[in-house]
């Protein structure tokens, strides 16, 4: 291939510094002076692998671009992906995993018993107060609000310090994701309700702006 056309073809696949990748490529190829059996079979079985690689990573990119395009169709997608931790796929999964509509669920309590975030009573003769996660609740949209409340305790200022609230309260690490899980959700719930996009700030009533 040579160098030049080497370093255009890595810089047409966005690859950094790619002149300073091609010539030390060339450089390392003639260094190599020692040939095994079976070299040229194992060099045509990568360039098929790496071709096979390539095409599976544009036709990810395709759909991932599709789904982003459905997603922005959505009437609550503006809503969704305001929250932070919620990006594309995270957003289209919670559109699929609540069957297209939040507000069906009726409430935020209801929808957050079905995402396994609201405990319920595990009292039994005379212990009560006792609280667990249901039996039966949807797995798959949990894990929206978790991942999603994992990547926003880190980057939100806001998560970040109910998080810590919570740690300093003597709660595990995945106790307090869960508690700020189910409090995002109630955010999200309200954000959609009311038809506008998170903020760090609650948005001020008309009279005060005056």
């Amino acid at each position: 291939m040579g160098q030049s056309r080497l370093a255009a073809w890595l810089a047409n696949r966005k690859v950094r510094n790619a002149s300073a990748v091609a010539a030390t490529a060339i450089e390392a190829a003639n260094l190599q002076h020692t040939q095994v059996p079976g070299e040229k079979t194992a060099a045509a079985m990568a360039c098929t692998l790496t071709r096979a690689v390539t095409d599976l990573d544009q036709e990810i990119a395709r759909i991932d671009t599709q789904i982003e395009a459905r997603l922005r169709e959505h009437r609550h997608a503006e809503a969704i992906t305001s929250m932070p931790g919620i990006g594309t796929l995270l957003g289209a999964e919670s559109v699929a995993r609540t069957g297209g509509d939040i507000a069906s669920f009726g409430s935020a309590g209801r929808l957050a018993g079905v995402a396994g975030l609201a405990p319920v009573p595990k009292d039994s003769g005379k212990i009560s107060g006792n609280m667990r996660r249901p039996r039966r609740y949807h797995r798959r949209l949990l894990r929206v609000f978790y991942l999603s409340t994992q990547v926003a305790a880190r980057c939100c200022p806001a998560s970040h310090a109910f998080y810590q609230r919570k740690r300093h309260e003597k709660k595990t690490h995945k106790q307090a994701v869960l508690a700020l899980a189910r409090r995002r959700l109630d955010v999200l719930w309200a954000l959609i309700r009311d038809q506008r996009t998170f903020t760090v700030e609650p948005p001020r009533p008309d009279h005060a702006a005056a």
